[in-house]
């Protein structure tokens, strides 16, 4: 697509949605370490979703809509979602450590200005490119204090970021001692993060469970059910063989959502957390459904 064509259709995709929520939504992409404008990124997913829609519209119509329904979230939340969960668990995983480095820079005689800018220079992945940002605004004459209440901000969605930036800043602004500080929180940190841990290894069992029953099971025997109901419709005139057919595969998927959000309130304790899950076990379901009902089971 031309640029100048692009251009015009994400102007016209700003004048049709609230400002308000084109916002939040570029919020949300910002957070997702993805450089486009908000009406750009939902352009872009609008396309892809268009694509999709109109390869499986060949088989079918109603396919063709749930393609697009499907490309179209995917793109534009699921796939974003997914980028800010893997970002924040990166970052999770390596604050700890990045605070015992600024302590032992602290310890040591220098900054805390001096002592962030030094890590930027270590390896602590997506956390040393929040750092940067931080840096970055601290040079261009931004507070220290508010410098990493931003840097809490842009990490909101992760309570152990946004927290521990938050006690950070307390201990800022009342001059307590850093270095002590910064390990406590550390330590608290690595402790959380061993209990995640352990909560989801503890759940793995219901887990399997769900996934199985959702992804595979259900969806094999409604499939067999569908292709044993198509091979009576011999004997029984006018059975509504696809019409039950899309009731079933209606259950699947809802079945599929319902499992995943389950999963997410048991491993993580929050229905939002399950949404990845949903999306891969439609997808399961779905095509297990599909497969088993292109079984050639009739004698």
């Amino acid at each position: 697509m031309p640029k100048e064509s692009s251009s015009k259709l994400a102007l016209v995709l700003e004048k049709l949605l609230p400002s308000k929520w084109l916002k939040r939504y570029e919020l949300f992409i910002y957070s997702a370490d993805i450089d486009f404008l908000a009406s750009e990124y939902l352009l872009i997913s609008l396309l892809v979703g268009v694509i999709a829609g109109a390869v499986a519209g060949i088989f079918n119509l109603l396919y063709g809509l749930a393609a697009f329904i499907a490309a179209f979230l995917g793109m534009a939340y699921l796939y974003p979602y997914w980028k800010i969960n893997k970002r924040i668990e990166d970052m999770e995983r390596r604050l700890p450590d990045a605070f015992f480095y600024l302590a032992s820079s602290l310890r040591a005689g220098i900054s805390f200005s001096e002592a962030l800018e030094e890590l930027t220079t270590a390896n602590f992945g997506a956390l040393t490119k929040e750092f940067k940002k931080t840096v970055a605004e601290i040079k261009k004459g931004r507070p220290t204090n508010e410098a990493l209440l931003a840097f809490a901000v842009r990490n909101k969605k992760s309570p152990v970021l946004y927290r521990s930036m938050m006690i950070i800043i307390e201990t800022l602004e009342r001059g307590a001692p850093m270095g002590d500080v910064l390990v406590s929180v550390g330590n608290d940190v690595r402790e959380i993060l061993r209990i995640k841990q352990e909560r989801k290894a503890s759940t793995g069992m219901q887990v399997m469970f769900f996934i199985i029953t959702s992804g595979f099971i259900g969806p094999l025997i409604l499939g067999i059910v569908t292709q044993v109901m198509a091979a009576m419709t011999t004997q029984v005139p006018n059975f509504p063989t696809e019409t039950v057919r899309t009731i079933l595969l209606a259950f699947v998927i809802l079945q599929a959502i319902a499992s995943g959000l389950g999963i997410g309130v048991i491993r993580e304790g929050k229905y939002s957390a399950g949404l990845k899950y949903s999306a891969l076990l439609v997808i399961a379901g779905f095509a297990v459904f599909q497969g088993a009902t292109a079984l050639n089971i009739s004698m």
